[in-house]
């Protein structure tokens, strides 16, 4: 049976799970695919710490280039994170006749051209199904199984931690700062947990489904992106009296000749699948053209559940190996319909609004006079219970508007003496 050896880069969680995969259904890896993966040499920093599974010390190395170097290492598999030296490490592993496999999404949504332009010069692959989604095979079903499709919109909920913030104060009635104490303690969330929270995390995750389902690679910059950190838990039951839930949404949708990339809370209807997506775990909603919509759900996260999706791509390389095949793993074809990336400011949606008032007579129509300057229509509106200082809620739905519009409107209203709280608006997705 033929061997093909391995190096690791990076032996923490993910690594640790990979490795033990790997030990325990060895034999049935081997029966499965007729070649056996063998780890040759593991890479990582830290070798003090106790992991989950026992490796012999003679696999162990603090020196990275003792596997890149290593001619008979056929497969890097790189799982230290970040953006650098993983950039290096890669590009010089490429360049020295090795395949990659990553679960880096940081580094390829902003490093990708780069790196799978060098692939391709090596005529050697990059393979990254653990990067979106951890287990959910989306990647290989972007690229394969969907291949012939053609996409109008992903809609994503990509980001385990703030879904389970939103999700405990709409279940539990907890407030922003009790969720997210909560997701520390349980290990759902980083002691620092910005790049989740401000949506970054979800951005770099829709920027690779976006290069995959309609071939534009964009930059970050390009996506609109912003995070949770405002929504109140007020603004969470009042979603929910209304009938939607709030939900971190990545979406990449069509329209017209252009390409909406962006990552923010959104408004969704509490009948469509993706509201009820709770806790820590992921779901991809596709619209294609040939096999309708689809819904992809499972957990985001976890050790065994991203070190699944390395074993599976390292599957997938083992083949290709075997066979002498070089198989492009970004085979794809740019949409030429999409002309341009549109705009934040120049999209339409529908919104939810709050704003926090004095409550005297006339407030309501000053609001609703400045709106209808902007040309925004006023869906519904309630005026909530009075609440401290005789400050109260006054909560909206807006008929579809442009969202500069929107914007120039609350600038004004927001100057107004009679709002004492910067007002919330939260776009509103049909998906």
């Amino acid at each position: 049976m033929k061997k093909i050896n391995i190096g690791l880069l990076g032996f923490g969680n993910v690594g640790s799970g990979v490795v033990k995969i790997l030990r325990e259904r060895r034999a049935l890896l081997s029966q499965k695919i007729g070649v056996e993966i063998n780890i040759k040499k593991i890479c990582d920093k830290d070798l003090a710490s106790k992991r989950n599974v026992f490796v012999e010390k003679a696999l162990l190395t603090r020196d990275a280039k003792e596997i890149i170097n290593d001619p008979q290492i056929d497969i890097i598999v790189e799982l230290i994170g970040g953006l650098h030296p993983a950039k290096e490490y890669i590009l010089e592993s490429l360049k020295k006749g090795k395949n990659v496999v990553t679960a880096n999404k940081a580094l390829l949504a902003e490093e990708g051209k780069e790196l799978f332009a060098q692939a391709k010069d090596c005529s050697k692959n990059i393979y990254f199904e653990a990067s979106v989604g951890a287990g959910i095979p989306i990647i290989k079903t972007l690229r394969e199984s969907l291949v012939a499709n053609r996409f109008s919109s992903i809609y994503g909920i990509l980001n385990g931690t703030s879904n389970y913030i939103l999700s405990q104060m709409s279940s539990f009635n907890q407030s922003f700062s009790e969720a997210l104490k909560e997701a520390k303690e349980k290990g759902f969330a980083e002691k620092n947990p910005t790049l989740d929270l401000e949506g970054i995390d979800s951005a770099h995750k829709l920027i690779i489904l976006a290069y995959l389902g309609f071939g534009k690679l964009v930059s970050l910059n390009d996506v609109f992106i912003e995070g949770i950190s405002r929504i109140s838990l007020l603004d969470i039951n009042y979603a929910g009296e209304l009938g939607f839930e709030i939900k971190l949404l990545a979406i990449a949708k069509k329209e017209k000749q252009g390409l909406e990339v962006r990552v923010h809370p959104t408004l969704i209807p509490k009948n469509n699948p993706l509201s009820s997506v709770g806790g820590v775990f992921n779901a991809i909603y596709l619209s294609s053209d040939l096999a309708g919509n689809l819904i992809f759900y499972g957990p985001g996260a976890g050790q065994l559940s991203a070190a699944s999706a390395v074993v599976s791509d390292l599957v997938d390389l083992t083949q290709d190996i075997k066979a002498g095949l070089f198989r492009p793993t970004l085979n794809t074809v740019e949409d030429r319909s999409i002309k341009k990336l549109i705009k934040i400011n120049d999209i339409e949606s529908r919104y939810y609004i709050r704003f926090m008032a004095l409550d005297k007579p006339g407030v309501l129509a000053k609001i609703s006079g400045i709106l209808s300057k902007f040309k925004i229509s006023i869906a519904s509106v309630s005026q909530k219970e009075r609440r401290k200082a005789h400050t109260v809620p006054i909560v909206m739905i807006i008929h579809e508007a442009r969202e500069k519009n929107l914007r120039e409107a609350m600038n004004v209203i927001n100057r107004l003496q009679i709002i004492k709280e910067a007002p919330i608006a939260i776009r509103m997705e049909e998906v």
